[in-house]
């Protein structure tokens, strides 16, 4: 799943202070690093983050087998898709917007990031400066008056397309068409404008209902050659060039013979099933988010994608009656949350008990917790591959491959 920027679990990891480390290139210097908590590898040399993770890695997984050598990125900045800037004033009433300050609901205005996206952060700076020409009231989260509340923006990494979610408190948006007209003047380059409401005093970002402004509603990228539709819901990896790598090496681990019906569970939009569908004979795809699932139907269709099934459901009581039904699986796919997976998903894999089972993971410590399960009596692991996904937090994604013993 996709790692947020400042999180329990890669806070779990962090360094506490990173006293007598060999410091960033001024070009890797972050100037909000110290208010903002996202990069907890701020001042750290890349390869020395890459060891560090190793280290991390080895110390929770090794007594489930041999970790592999973290695989890195070639270049490591901008490669968020996924960027959100919340919106406040300042003690001198000026605009100001960016992420929140670690543990606390305080903006750090920040202008620039090392790891979003730089097309959103271009785009973020001219919203607020257009919101401040146009007088638009930003939201004050103490009182609850005011509209603007956050922007999301959500790129396409080949595809090239953006989609902007503008967050507002009310639908009453004054001067709604010429201040979106004039957005889409200062930035051609905007495929798409959702207007999100958010009314209700809570730290969710966005709220029930949206409709579409400007566009389709919803952008499309293309990853291990199959074509995505991304709505402003939609959980998408947020670091699509490590996806495609991550995604080919747990195709590998499972050395897939063409003839197999496998298991995507927590399966968002479809993007491992999607991506596995060619390789198997059958894929059965398990979601609990209706958004989701709709968005995976239709990736499957226009993609011409026959043999997979996708069903709103929660993955362990879907398996569990398939397990009551004598129906079988060859291998599951899961890629849970990063709180893990749960006991009546982890039984359920047990009394399905596939040949394989390959564990992608976004937090290492709910995942040695899961292992600690699966790999008692019914599975041995195989193998074990930390991906860097995150650079600059301490984020890890791994993939873990078990097999039936």
């Amino acid at each position: 799943m996709t790692s947020s920027h400042n999180s329990p679990c890669n806070r779990a990891h962090s360094p506490a202070q990173n006293r007598g480390r060999k410091q960033a290139k001024p070009a890797e210097a972050c100037p909000h690093a110290a208010r903002c908590g996202g990069c907890a590898y701020q001042g750290i040399a890349y390869k020395e983050q890459l060891d560090k993770k190793q280290e991390y890695e080895q110390k929770l997984l090794s007594s489930y087998g041999s970790v592999s050598r973290i695989i890195g990125m070639d270049k490591p900045y901008h490669y968020r898709n996924k960027v959100h800037a919340a919106f406040g004033r300042d003690r001198y009433n000026n605009i100001i917007c960016g992420s929140y300050e670690e543990s606390s609901h305080r903006i750090v205005d920040n202008t620039a990031c090392l790891i979003e996206d730089t097309r959103a952060k271009a785009i973020i700076e001219v919203i607020r400066r257009l919101a401040g020409d146009f007088g638009l009231k930003i939201y004050d989260e103490r009182n609850g008056t005011g509209l603007l509340r956050h922007v999301l923006i959500r790129t396409g990494h080949k595809s090239g397309q953006i989609l902007v979610i503008l967050v507002m408190a009310s639908t009453f948006f004054p001067s709604k068409k010429n201040f979106i007209r004039e957005l889409i003047r200062e930035c051609p380059e905007i495929t798409s404008v959702v207007i999100n409401i958010n009314n209700r005093r809570t730290s969710m970002i966005l709220g029930d209902r949206q409709y579409t402004e400007y566009g389709s509603g919803y952008i499309e990228d293309t990853l291990c050659g199959i074509t995505y539709r991304i709505s402003p819901k939609s959980f998408y990896q947020v670091n699509a060039v490590q996806t495609e790598l991550l995604y080919t090496k747990a195709i590998e681990f499972a050395r897939l013979t063409g003839s197999e019906t496998v298991i995507d569970a927590y399966s968002g939009i479809g993007t491992i099933g999607m991506t596995v569908a060619g390789h198997v004979r059958k894929v059965i795809s398990v979601e609990t988010n209706t958004d989701a699932v709709k968005d995976a139907r239709r990736n499957a269709k226009a993609n011409n994608i026959s043999n997979i099934d996708i069903y709103a459901d929660d993955a362990g009581r879907f398996m569990r009656r398939m397990a009551d039904n004598n129906e079988t699986c060859d291998v599951i796919f899961m890629d849970p949350p990063r709180a893990g997976s749960d006991k009546v998903f982890l039984n359920s894999i047990l009394k399905l008990m596939p040949s394989k089972v390959i564990y992608i993971s976004c937090c290492p410590e709910t995942l040695a917790r899961d292992l600690a399960v699966l790999a008692r009596r019914a599975y041995r692991v195989t193998a074990i591959q930390p991906v860097d996904m995150f650079p600059w937090t301490s984020g890890i994604e791994t993939i873990v491959c078990l097999e039936r013993r």
